[in-house]
């Protein structure tokens, strides 16, 4: 599977099986974990086989089940750190859906222990949750394009890119997020104040730029 099938084919579930992550899955993960971490200064973690994080009152509340795996997002404090974390972690569910697992971003509904080291100067935003899903989830409605955009008489990569956006996990599926064309093939992404914005931008600017393509502009 390519990341742009992967794009099409993720949704968030909910739902995990007890199979484990295998070694080869395990690996994968890792390795990007370490390039993602080097690139925007992040504390990413997987942690496996860990039952306590997601069976609190409120994961079973939104009917989370078997999630013993997942991402711990940590970062160093900054006011990018948010949207840094959900550019790298979107990369990691993306990969994840490639090497056959499933994925569900969580944010306030997890429980913070003593698997995930967290430093002094750093924040502990969200989770992953990650593994073998007992269903492929379902697609989000979507907002109309002109949410997102004024594509009027923009080239088609433009397109493309608020395409592939609009497929992006947002949290409660809000959808705030909107790009400008620029001058000079310039891109502005921006996203309304709301809890986790910065996550849901950071997701949405690698969809956009997976879809657009990175040759083609520079986000402002």
């Amino acid at each position: 599977m390519t990341i742009q099938e992967a794009i099409i084919a993720r949704h968030s579930v909910r739902q995990y099986s007890s199979q484990p992550l295998s070694e080869e899955q395990a690996k994968a993960l890792r390795q990007q974990i370490v390039q993602s971490n080097a690139a925007k200064n992040l504390h990413m973690q997987l942690v496996q086989s860990d039952t306590k994080a997601l069976s609190g009152i409120l994961a079973k509340f939104l009917r989370f089940s078997g999630a013993t795996n997942y991402i711990a997002m940590v970062g160093h404090q900054s006011p990018l750190l948010q949207e840094n974390l959900g550019y790298e972690g979107e990369r990691l569910v993306l990969l994840a859906q490639t090497l056959g697992l499933n994925t569900c971003w969580v944010g306030g509904t997890f429980s913070k222990n003593h698997n995930v080291r967290v430093e002094r100067d750093e924040m502990y935003v969200s989770v992953i949750a990650i593994g073998h899903g007992l269903n492929q989830g379902k697609q989000h409605s979507s907002k109309p394009i002109e949410t997102f955009a004024d594509i009027q008489g923009t080239p088609e990569w433009f397109r493309r890119g608020v395409e592939c956006a609009m497929l992006a996990p947002t949290a409660m599926n809000r959808q705030n997020f909107h790009f400008t064309l620029l001058s000079n093939n310039t891109v502005k992404a921006t996203a309304k104040p709301a809890p986790f914005a910065g996550l849901d931008l950071g997701i949405a600017k690698l969809h956009f730029e997976l879809g657009a393509g990175k040759e083609n502009f520079t986000f402002a």
